[in-house]
């Protein structure tokens, strides 16, 4: 269950290493995913939702029992 959210994690990163707010800026990845900014696309914006969802559902005692919802 640990490396059920590693396929979105590795996307998230991809998307986040190709957008402006890393190249153009020059910021980490941790700065670029904890804001709203317009530098970063729509896909990472979801992806960083879908990506929250499935390490939220890791604590979740209910899921646990089920499974996380792996990608």
């Amino acid at each position: 269950m640990s490396k059920s959210c590693k396929g979105l994690a590795m996307e998230l990163v991809k998307c986040l290493s190709e957008s402006d707010c890393v190249k153009v800026e020059n910021r980490s990845f941790r700065e670029c995913a904890g804001e709203k900014s317009p530098t970063i696309s729509s896909e990472c914006v979801g992806l960083r939702e879908t990506y929250f969802n499935c390490k939220r559902g890791q604590v979740d005692m209910r899921a646990r029992i089920r499974g996380n919802k792996g990608y």
